[in-house]
């Protein structure tokens, strides 16, 4: 199978937690993604998902994870650490790297704090140890478009809150189809998932967080803000930290270093 892509789905509590998998390496590298996944899932993907990781391939077997299919209310992202290491379990992995990205970082920041045993090395991504007034705005605006079911203005302002100037001059071309492109049968996910960053505060607990770590920002996020990565690597013992100073909470997707620089990092090589 090209990039031995495979799609996987672990049982949890009645439902399902839909998982995309490729690479063959020896060691395990888990990806939790941002509150995208809230719309669409990783259901099915693994082929079109797989390209960015394919210097991971001999080294790695990744996955990358969505949450669960059914989220009951008041699901924290306690809860979402507490099912992603439910579904490790499961798939009979028992310590991975983890690179959290965005709401994923927050998942991941758990994950390390309340099962240091089950992370070898982490990555947070434009994301934070808590929800600040940036992010309070954002996710709020969020969910009062998705509750009105204002799709549209939902994706474009995601957009213009992620993305460089540059980038955008060529993404806004499409802005006029995000009206039906990718809008869900229902918003309750990303309700769910929105809720959960808005009660998010891992602040006390950073320095639990024992593993090698790595943080990435952006210096223009418009989302998170970039103030949460000098806080993460304040509390974070021994943690590095790189901000790009030309990227905002899109960084992941749009720096041409990103997953070379992260795969430096669990390699070890600086």
């Amino acid at each position: 199978m090209l990039w031995n892509a495979r799609n996987g789905e672990v049982p949890l509590d009645g439902t399902q937690m839909s998982y995309a998998s490729f690479g063959h390496g020896s060691r395990t590298l888990i990806l939790l993604p941002g509150l995208s996944d809230g719309l669409a899932t990783v259901k099915g993907k693994a082929l079109l998902l797989a390209k960015p990781f394919t210097s991971f391939f001999e080294a790695y077997t990744v996955y990358l994870f969505s949450r669960k299919d059914d989220m009951p209310r008041g699901y924290s992202i306690r809860d979402m650490a507490r099912d992603q290491a439910e579904a490790m379990d499961r798939l009979g992995i028992k310590k991975a790297c983890v690179l959290g990205v965005s709401q994923g970082g927050m998942i991941a920041q758990y994950l390390a704090i309340d099962r240091p045993q089950r992370v070898e090395k982490l990555v947070l991504a434009v994301t934070a140890p808590r929800v600040n007034p940036m992010i309070r705005e954002c996710v709020a605006k969020w969910l009062d478009l998705a509750q009105q079911g204002r799709h549209k203005e939902l994706m474009m302002d995601t957009a213009e809150k992620s993305y460089s100037e540059q980038y955008l001059k060529k993404y806004r071309k499409l802005y006029p189809i995000l009206g039906w492109v990718g809008k869900p049968k229902s918003y309750d996910r990303f309700l769910i998932n929105g809720n959960a960053i808005l009660g998010f505060d891992a602040w006390d607990e950073l320095d639990r967080i024992a593993c090698p770590t790595l943080i990435l920002g952006g210096e223009g996020d418009r989302t998170v803000g970039i103030q949460g990565s000098y806080e993460m690597n304040q509390r974070i013992t021994d943690s590095q930290l790189y901000v790009y100073p030309d990227f905002g909470h899109g960084a992941y997707e749009e720096a041409e270093d990103f997953y070379p620089r992260v795969f430096r990092f669990l390699e070890g090589l600086g």
